[in-house]
């Protein structure tokens, strides 16, 4: 039978698991919300929506520092193996992307501030919100997988990243067209480009995190290559997103 001391301790390490998996799962829930409220924010002409979104950021990145020191914590005092030690490396990994999702999500609500003072022509900026919700649907199947520990939905959602690189490419196109057939389209243009990039790199980011699922919970990596439909990076000018 277990001592009061070793109880004690394997109560304490579950709590710290427990503490990383909350941390994660609060992170997701604001990812999530940021990237919503960046789309209505734009649909709607909405700038308190958007500085809501900006605002709303520094809660993440702190959250972030947190599952950091945590994961470092539980392998310099705990030394997991097999499953835990899975657990605590797929948090550190998660937490990047989510993080990086969140970037991504606060850098469109800033210029979306810009959009709505200056305009923006309206097909274009239909099409980045349609490619915009396709993937805030991706990363909600996504983080449910992570959460439930379901590899085979978090397998089936990797796949949907190739419908948001094919969005993305006929959006690309679509910009590039209004920008050569009327130049004063071209600053408002600039900003619809990074900003589709942005969500095009949340999609890979959520990918990202349904692979780290698929990893944790069967122990084995994903090695097949993941596929891609985004062939805008070979027509020139594709814009690095923004941090």
């Amino acid at each position: 039978m277990p001592s009061v001391g070793d109880r004690h301790i394997v109560r304490s390490y579950d709590d710290a698991l427990k503490k990383l998996h909350d941390a994660l799962a609060r992170m997701g829930g604001q990812a999530e919300r940021q990237l919503s409220q960046s789309l209505q924010a734009l649909e709607q002409g909405d700038d308190s929506l958007a500085h809501q979104v900006v605002a709303a950021d520094p809660r993440i990145d702190a959250d972030e520092h947190f599952v950091n020191e945590q994961t470092v914590r539980l392998l310099a005092l705990r030394a997991p193996v097999a499953d835990d030690l899975r657990t605590v490396i797929a948090s550190l990994k998660i937490a990047a992307d989510i993080e990086r999702i969140a970037d991504h999500a606060a850098s469109n609500a800033r210029r979306t501030l810009v959009l709505n003072r200056e305009g923006a022509p309206a097909g274009p900026v239909r099409a980045l919100i349609r490619l915009g919700w396709r993937v805030q649907a991706l990363l909600a199947e996504v983080l449910e997988a992570y959460l439930q520990h379901d590899a085979g939905r978090a397998l089936a959602a990797r796949g949907l990243d190739q419908e948001v690189d094919q969005l993305h490419s006929s959006l690309f196109r679509e910009i590039l067209t209004y920008m050569m057939e009327d130049p004063r389209t071209i600053t408002a243009c600039s900003h619809l480009m990074f900003m589709a990039k942005n969500i095009e790199r949340i999609g890979d980011h959520a990918t990202n995190i349904a692979e780290m699922t698929c990893f944790l919970v069967t122990g084995v990596p994903l090695t097949a290559p993941r596929p891609k439909g985004d062939v805008s990076s070979s027509e020139g000018l594709l814009p690095v997103p923004d941090r």
